[in-house]
């Protein structure tokens, strides 16, 4: 717990659910575009920002460096300390910069950015340059055990990829495995279009009819264009279908990724089987929240701005990999149809897993699918450059 004044926020509405955070467009009041000095506004009313002590930034591997220039100068506009980093704050970047990469979504992005930055990454950003960041390395690995995984694992990750750890890795190479009833595997696949095949298939093969959950929206929900939905708009399921948790359970029954099997489809209700034991399901609400100085208390608060209400289910049969990040599963499908094509894309992929032996790969790694940006090396060596003082041991989750 702190005393300070802080605002969590997430590159994308989803990662912004998730931590109960919003999103550093919203936040930031940035247009959906690359950012240039014209976009960032300086607010009529600065009360929020002033009364800021830090703002937490998470995934930020996700975030684009003319998004992080844009924040340093919103915050030099309408915080504290105008001639200040960041506007006098603290900032907070938590993030794995092995992991996805930022979003460049267009040729007119992609020239823009190639023009102003060195690279796309948050780390090619001037406001880092000169605010003389301190970066902290997270060494111990929660989600796996083993140490021979936790090796290949970290091999991949880094590209020191020898023959003997590619073959390895593709002992685990099972083309035609066909996943136990009774043994939840999810595949992980490049593409949503891949992953929704596998869904549809896995579900017509079931018996038995489907029942349709419809969420419901209210506020900002209700009214944005295309609003981040952290659970299906419409939820089709059967008996027996292989599902995923998508929100923690505040009983602890469950965590976002567990993964269960549809016992009994009720209006109201879901009975789901996980491991074993069996779990009855009601909807739940997600909160959109916009932060706001309350003049009276004195205080920052998360205001709801928006509620979307549904299961906290979706039919797991496949998954894609960008969707798989920051999740933990027993057993796993790497399914590289048409090839990896992003940085870090395999790494993810694999690190979900807790264990080698719960890993399956339809089809085997080749060394063209271990892609690694050098930028992101050339930054992990020379990071100590943005350091006042030498890097510090912690923990990691990979």
């Amino acid at each position: 717990m702190t005393d300070q004044k802080v605002a969590v926020v997430a590159p994308t509405g989803i990662a912004a659910l998730n931590v109960q955070g919003e999103t550093i467009h919203s936040f930031f009041r940035f247009p959906p575009r690359p950012i240039g000095v014209e976009d960032v506004e300086e607010m009529e009313d600065k009360s929020l920002y002033t009364a800021l002590d830090v703002v937490i930034i998470d995934e930020i591997s996700m975030v684009r460096a003319d998004v992080l220039d844009g924040i340093d100068r919103f915050l030099r506009l309408n915080a504290r300390e105008k001639t200040e980093s960041f506007g006098g704050l603290r900032m907070i970047l938590i993030g794995d910069p092995y992991q996805l990469p930022p979003v460049v979504a267009t040729r007119a992005e992609r020239r823009y950015l190639g023009a102003t930055y060195k690279t796309p990454y948050f780390f090619s950003a001037r406001a880092l340059r000169e605010s003389g960041m301190e970066t902290v390395e997270l060494r111990k690995v929660f989600r796996q055990q083993e140490s021979e995984f936790i090796d290949l694992l970290n091999s991949i990750r880094t590209a020191h990829v020898t023959h003997d750890v590619v073959a390895r890795l593709n002992d685990r190479c099972r083309p035609e495995f066909e996943p136990p009833i009774d043994e939840p595997y999810v595949t992980f696949t490049t593409t949503n279009a891949r992953a929704a095949k596998i869904n549809e298939e896995s579900l017509e093969r079931l018996k038995g009819r489907y029942k349709r959950y419809e969420s419901e929206m209210e506020g900002a929900f209700a009214v944005a264009e295309s609003p981040p939905l952290p659970a299906p708009d419409l939820l089709a399921l059967k008996k027996n279908a292989q599902v995923m948790f998508v929100k923690n359970d505040p009983e602890r029954r469950w965590v976002n990724g567990t993964m269960g099997r549809i016992l009994k489809l009720r209006s109201s209700s879901i009975e789901v089987e996980i491991d074993g034991r069996q779990v009855d399901v009601d909807p739940v609400d997600w909160e959109m929240v916009r932060y706001r100085w309350d003049h009276e208390k004195r205080r920052i608060e998360a205001e709801p701005v928006g509620v979307y209400r549904q299961f906290p289910l979706t039919v797991a049969y496949a998954v894609t990999i960008h969707k798989s990040q920051g999740k933990t599963f027993e057993r796993v499908i790497v399914d590289l149809t048409g090839g990896a094509f992003a940085h870090g894309q395999v790494y993810v992929a694999l690190s979900r897993c807790r264990t080698l032996d719960g890993l399956v790969l339809r089809r085997p790694l080749a060394r063209r699918d271990l892609i690694l940006d050098r930028a992101v090396t050339t930054f992990t060596k020379y990071r100590h450059l943005l350091s006042r003082e030498p890097a510090a041991d912690s923990q990691e989750s990979l």
